[in-house]
């Protein structure tokens, strides 16, 4: 098909297969011109600049170079970047917006596991399963009918820390249960987070008056330690903080001594630093629940990025609006 706007793949190889499986990679070269062999990593690779030089799309993921005024120099005709895979904040520098490139990004699709994750992580920090599981593993035995008076999610208050993506996705999935949400955003007004299915509170009344408090705010340097040891302080004993937002958001030493106090409990998938260092409490605390960074996307989950890219590709080809295009004047605040 002749009619195909030309492309380039940009990304680590080892991406390529998990992001498009054989069934999507057929679908990606019926919208666009490519060569699934030629996957670029450096914009100056001999056998990369001939088709870069013609490429009007870019399909990249993680480990795409960055396409800054050199690189966009190298590609004259470069109009459309679909990146299956996160945020493009360091992806496309300033010269890439101001030449007006249509940038749609996987964010969306990556918003979604995360958001379950942090589903799973409330209903069963609410259920005190991870302290239930420490004390039945260590006793090898309960008391059949015995009740545990501290649990349950029936009623308990959420706070949801950012209304980004992944944010609002939480508060969706939040909606069947019984549960009343809150949610702090200063970009947020109160109509929209009635619309959303949450109550618009500031920060500080955010972390005094919930029992689970899930972060889902952007890595900028106004946010570092956004949780801060005052906000932490200023929760109730037994609130849970989830974190799978980045963990220079929470202060980490702070969160670390409420946590081995005993009076929070922590469900966190990012740290500062990342990882922690082998000595840090968290690992062996009961009531601290850390994992290594998993809540994004990952095995069978790539596959849904890549779909999301694929969707696009189709849509350019025949002309029409990318759906998951990035504005770039809210980019420096997106999650």
């Amino acid at each position: 098909m002749a009619d195909r706007p030309r492309a380039l793949l940009a990304m680590s190889p080892e991406f390529l297969p998990l992001l498009f499986p054989d069934p999507l990679m057929r679908r990606l070269r019926d919208a666009l011109d490519l060569d699934p062999g030629l996957v670029a990593q450096d914009f100056a690779d001999p056998a990369v600049q001939p088709v870069f030089a013609e490429a009007e799309v870019l399909v990249s993921s993680w480990g795409v170079p960055r396409l800054d005024a050199e690189a966009l120099a190298k590609a004259p005709r470069l109009r459309a970047v679909l990146h299956a895979a996160g945020t493009v904040k360091s992806i496309v520098a300033e010269e890439g917006w101001a030449r007006g490139l249509a940038v749609s990004s996987s964010s969306g699709a990556n918003a979604l596991p995360v958001a379950e994750y942090t589903l799973a992580s409330i209903l069963m920090a609410g259920k005190g399963i991870f302290n239930l599981r420490e004390d039945f593993r260590t006793q090898r035995s309960f008391t059949l009918g015995h009740v545990h008076p501290e649990v349950g999610n029936f009623g308990r208050t959420v706070g949801i820390v950012g209304a980004s993506k992944i944010g609002r996705r939480v508060i969706e999935l939040l909606r069947p249960f019984d549960f009343d949400v809150l949610v702090a955003d200063p970009y947020l007004d109160e109509a929209e987070a009635a619309e959303l299915g949450a109550e618009l509170v500031d920060l500080d009344s955010l972390v005094a008056r919930c029992d689970v408090v899930s972060v889902h705010a952007p890595d900028l340097p106004e946010t570092a330690k956004l949780i801060s040891a005052e906000r932490l302080a200023a929760m109730k004993d037994g609130t849970v903080v989830v974190n799978t937002a980045r963990g220079r958001l929470v202060d980490t030493d702070a969160l670390t001594a409420e946590v081995a106090a005993g009076r929070l409990s922590a469900v966190i998938d990012v740290t500062h630093p990342e990882p922690l260092p082998a000595e840090s409490p968290l690992y062996d605390l009961p009531n601290a629940f850390v994992t290594p960074h998993v809540a994004g996307s990952h095995g069978n989950e790539l596959s849904r990025m890549g779909l999301f890219m694929v969707e696009e590709a189709e849509r350019w080809a025949r002309g029409e609006d990318l759906a998951h295009r990035v504005d770039p004047s809210t980019l420096w605040r997106q999650a």
